[in-house]
């Protein structure tokens, strides 16, 4: 039998935040729950089966504190909520969205969207050493990079250092133009771009200068040890098992460590065995390390990016299906 029922929105604000850019969020909504959903005005005019309709304006009530005060709604706000309301964690639901991390420079709120995102957050709180693996877009460095800022100007920590390994990925280092410093650069871009976020970039250079935050390669970390300092391993699946030793191990006293990165995404050579997949093999079971695993539900990147990583999921599942040992390079 045939269900309605109108929800009303207090203002146009929360209009626009519920529908979402092109209506991209009532589509997905409709999807979602299988209603159909019409934004007349300051009205949400939901119709269709009395199941459908309940579970509809469940989730939209669910989203309230969102909508009610004109905050943009994305696709992972929608589908973390519904998720919620399946498995009956509404009150989690509420904490993940009423704790804001931090703001960026320009006001925007930065909290964790899903709930695997709270809880790799938690675990850098909470641990000396935390790996995080995930596919692109889902945060990983990004909330890392958050945490640390916050720290570092906290004062808890003297210093936060950036790394990553500079791996040639289809091109070669010294076919770029400039210097090492310049040549280095493109590859430690996104760490620049997660810090830019935060801090205004004068100030970075300010604290670049005094080497209180360093963006460097992986390579300028051999023979150091680094004591009461944040420190950032990012795309942790292009280093050697070599290279991964070698940076776990100057973690010094009063430091903490995160480590990130994508086993579906290595750039090292064919032969080569990435040096994070033998990490996580090795450290799993260590006390005081944290593994967190992220997937193309957290992804928190144009909507596109999480149906690329389904699509190659997918496609992966086919080429290797369960049962079926992959092949390990070399």
């Amino acid at each position: 039998m045939a269900e309605s029922a109108v929800i009303p929105l207090p203002t146009l604000d929360s209009a626009i935040a519920l529908a979402g850019q092109g209506e991209e969020n009532l589509k997905l909504i409709q999807k979602q729950t299988g209603v159909q959903a019409v934004l007349r005005g300051q009205e949400l005019h939901l119709a269709g089966t009395a199941t459908q309709v309940d579970r509809a304006s469940r989730l939209v009530q669910a989203l309230v504190s969102y909508w009610s005060e004109g905050k943009p709604i994305d696709a992972t706000d929608i589908l973390t909520a519904r998720y919620a309301l399946e498995t009956d964690r509404q009150s989690e639901l509420q904490d993940l969205q009423q704790n804001i991390l931090a703001r960026t420079r320009k006001g925007q709120e930065i909290r964790a969207k899903t709930f695997r995102q709270r809880a790799y957050i938690q675990a850098i709180q909470t641990h000396a050493l935390t790996f995080c693996i995930g596919p692109a877009g889902t945060g990983k460095t990004f909330l890392a990079a958050v945490l640390a800022v916050q720290a570092l100007l906290k004062g808890d920590y003297d210093r936060l250092i950036l790394t990553r390994p500079a791996v040639e990925a289809g091109e070669r280092l010294g076919f770029l133009p400039g210097d090492l410093q310049q040549k280095i650069d493109p590859y430690l871009r996104p760490l620049y771009d997660a810090l830019y976020e935060m801090v205004e970039p004068e100030r970075i250079g300010a604290l670049m200068e005094k080497g209180v935050i360093e963006v460097a390669p992986l390579a300028y970390m051999r023979g150091r040890t680094l004591n009461n300092a944040f420190v950032i391993l990012d795309e942790a699946q292009n280093t050697t098992p070599a290279q991964m030793k070698m940076v776990l191990t100057r973690l010094g006293f009063q430091s903490r460590m995160v480590v990130t990165g994508d086993i579906t995404q290595t750039d090292l050579p064919l032969h080569q065995t990435s040096g994070l997949t033998i990490a996580e093999k090795i450290l799993k079971s260590v006390e005081g390390i944290a593994f967190c695993y992220l997937n193309a539900a957290d992804v928190v990147r144009h909507p596109l990016v999480q149906r690329i990583v389904e699509a190659y999921d997918r496609q992966e599942q086919q080429d290797f299906p369960k049962g079926f040992k992959r092949p390990k390079p070399g």
